[in-house]
């Protein structure tokens, strides 16, 4: 489930009301995840956690009321991590300056803010500030190509689950302890593709610009060619340094399990590098492959990330430039990030994307956390490089 992050003054007991009565439930029916930072915590440095919360959620509900100083500190940091489009704003009613309800020289919306589409809300009238806040989730969840609430599960586990048992029992094999898994699947506008229509969009796919693409595809070798399936095609490509298993499905669900180059060229580590141009390239690939199957770029795709292995890794680069001061570790062993958005706004929002997939992997390994430019940089010269 998808989270949102409450913005409000705590331990206000109308505010508390409007929350569990109004904007808890709007965002549930949304199919959220609510968290509030004083109900939430792990008891680790509020600042640190505050900012997890902004920069996981999807959603941010902030409050304005009774003009907390913090309230303000957190919506300009949101802002400032350009979360424009994720962030709802309302207030009580009486903090509208051109409410007749508004008391000179008592609570306002301070000017900033003033010309932001703000929700007033009525302390007597709660239930229809609910709705109208659901509305307005809603409305934000498509903007964003999230998936609202009501969507049915993304994932076809009988399908999913087969060969993700296959993939982790060969690969370990292989005596590969990290791992990046993909998945795709589309949630409108299936296409119907013959084994032989599938092979033929994987190879024109392909990306080859770093290491082993993914969806690699050996046209002449029979050992590791792609394999007609009852369903679609499989690829298994096993040698001593990598790992490759992936699927292609007749109605475009999509897996793949790969091995980390991080394990081939300074085992014990992740590097931050490496795994933005992985994701990017994850990203870039569903374009592709989606493209040469003929679906509507106006089709959303759920996009589904998991790195494993994790335990006990120093997070570093892989370019010598990029190298990081310090040398942060992880305890988590895995780490799974999700997004769902039309096929055309990828290419258009990589950045943004990229960031949103990476995020929680990054923020394992001691909260480390990237700034936008460095994304930039590392994307950038990947693309140059795509053929």
């Amino acid at each position: 489930m998808s989270q949102a992050f409450i913005i409000m003054q705590i331990g206000n007991p109308e505010l508390d009301h409007v929350c569990e009565a109004a904007i808890v439930p709007a965002l549930k029916a949304c199919g959220l995840d609510p968290k509030r930072v004083d109900k939430h915590n792990k008891g680790g440095l509020l600042k640190s956690e505050i900012i997890a919360f902004i920069e996981g959620s999807d959603i941010i509900v902030a409050d304005l009321t009774n003009e907390r100083p913090n309230c303000y500190l957190e919506v300009g940091y949101t802002m400032g991590v350009k979360k424009f489009e994720n962030l709802i704003l309302t207030a009580r009613e009486d903090h509208n300056q051109d409410n007749p309800k508004h008391k000179p020289g008592g609570p306002k919306v301070h000017f900033d803010l003033s010309g932001y589409d703000i929700l007033f809300w009525d302390p007597k009238h709660v239930d229809e500030f609910r709705k109208e806040l659901e509305k307005r989730i809603k409305r934000r969840q498509a903007s964003i190509g999230q998936v609202v609430a009501g969507t049915p599960s993304a994932w076809d586990k009988d399908w999913l689950d087969p060969h993700r048992i296959v993939a982790m029992r060969d690969i370990e094999k292989t005596r590969k302890k990290g791992f990046m898994e993909v998945q795709f699947t589309l949630l409108n506008s299936k296409p119907n593709k013959t084994q032989q229509e599938l092979f033929e969009a994987a190879q024109k796919a392909e990306i080859r610009a770093f290491g082993w693409p993914i969806g690699i595809v050996f046209n002449n070798d029979e050992k590791y060619r792609p394999r007609p399936t009852v369903d679609g095609i499989v690829c298994e490509v096993a040698e001593e340094k990598s790992y490759d298993y992936w699927a292609l499905r007749f109605n475009g669900d999509f897996y793949l399990l790969k091995s980390l180059l991080e394990d081939k060229r300074q085992p014990g580590s992740i590097f931050f590098d490496t795994r933005i141009v992985r994701v990017t390239e994850a990203l870039l690939y569903c374009v592709r492959l989606y493209s040469q199957l003929g679906v509507l770029n106006t089709t959303v795709v759920t996009i589904g990330i998991r790195h494993g292995g994790l335990r006990d890794r120093i997070l570093s680069a892989a370019a010598p430039g990029r190298l990081l001061r310090s040398k942060p570790s992880t305890a988590e062993n895995e780490v799974y990030s999700e997004i769902s958005v039309p096929l055309m706004r990828i290419e258009s929002n990589l950045v943004g994307l990229v960031k949103d997939l990476t995020r929680q992997l990054f923020m394992v390994f001691n909260f480390f956390k990237l700034e936008e430019k460095a994304y930039v940089d590392v994307i950038n010269k990947f693309i140059e490089k795509v053929t």
